[in-house]
């Protein structure tokens, strides 16, 4: 066979190689995640998500074994890289990968698709954000605790991981906060809609979030503001992982004082914390 002929071959190739990872790839990672789920979890993974993850503890058992096989996907998945001398443990790698799962239980899991990388520092960083007044760019610093990059990694401080699921009432967590950003990523733009169950869902999704939103700012403004953070005030995809971390953290009273989004959320997340045990 000529030189030619191999070239000419290879070339014919390569579409119908793409052509079947298009008709067959998904149904290969839906094998392999089952596969993977099926696995046996890490021997210490319960004793660290006990130790260092609050709301794992409240769960019920079946659904910490349903996320010990989520993490299982989740490990394999992703890749964690320590920033700034940050060294990456077992520890630091379950704590994440158990609370970012926690948004998958009961659901069609796809784990995040798009990235693969997660930063992690060892407390607060400082980010470089690129300003644009009119045809000037400018560049300020702020401090972030984290943050989700459009098809791109997460970067989390572990200082404020820490703090955060170890205190599973604050309404601060910072995991479930950027992750919520990458499940709203999923419907192709970050605008606080992501894919939601059921074609009909949304209107009713727009309609609560919408008035939910207008009633946060009344309330920021009158000084009577307890169950949102009033960052959530930044933008609809902001409100969306503020009211995620709410709905996990602060579920009893999310449900008594904005019942209407406590449904919402419990209808997407598939979960209904409120009912979870707590200490």
């Amino acid at each position: 066979m000529s030189r030619g002929q191999i070239i000419f071959g290879f070339i014919m190739a390569v579409p119908f190689a793409v052509l079947a990872w298009l008709l067959f790839g998904p149904a290969i990672r839906r094998r392999r995640f089952a596969r993977l789920r099926r696995q046996q979890p890490p021997a210490d993974l319960a004793a660290v998500l006990t130790r260092t993850v609050r709301l794992y503890a409240s769960m019920p058992a079946d659904l910490r074994q349903q996320l010990h096989g989520h993490v299982n996907v989740f490990l394999a998945e992703k890749e964690f890289i320590g920033c700034n001398g940050q060294e990456i443990t077992d520890e630091i790698r379950y704590t994440i990968a158990g609370t970012a799962c926690m948004l998958l239980l009961n659901r069609k899991a796809n784990y995040f698709p798009g990235f693969t990388s997660i930063l992690v520092y060892p407390d607060t960083y400082q980010s470089v954000d690129v300003v644009y007044d009119g045809l000037v760019e400018s560049h300020e610093q702020s401090t972030r605790a984290g943050e989700s990059w459009h098809r791109g990694p997460i970067v989390l401080s572990w200082g404020d991981v820490i703090r955060g699921v170890t205190d599973d009432s604050d309404g601060f967590n910072v995991v479930l906060h950027e992750f919520a950003h990458k499940l709203d990523e999923e419907n192709e733009g970050t605008d606080g809609l992501p894919m939601l169950h059921a074609d009909h869902h949304y209107r009713e999704w727009v309609d609560v979030l919408g008035r939910e939103y207008e009633a946060l700012e009344k309330r920021v403004m009158r000084g009577d503001n307890h169950v949102l953070d009033d960052y959530g005030l930044e933008s609809p995809p902001e409100f969306f992982a503020v009211a995620t971390e709410s709905f996990f953290e602060k579920p009893k009273a999310m449900r008594e004082r904005l019942p209407e989004l406590y449904e919402q959320l419990r209808r997407f997340y598939c979960v209904d914390p409120a009912e979870w045990g707590r200490s």
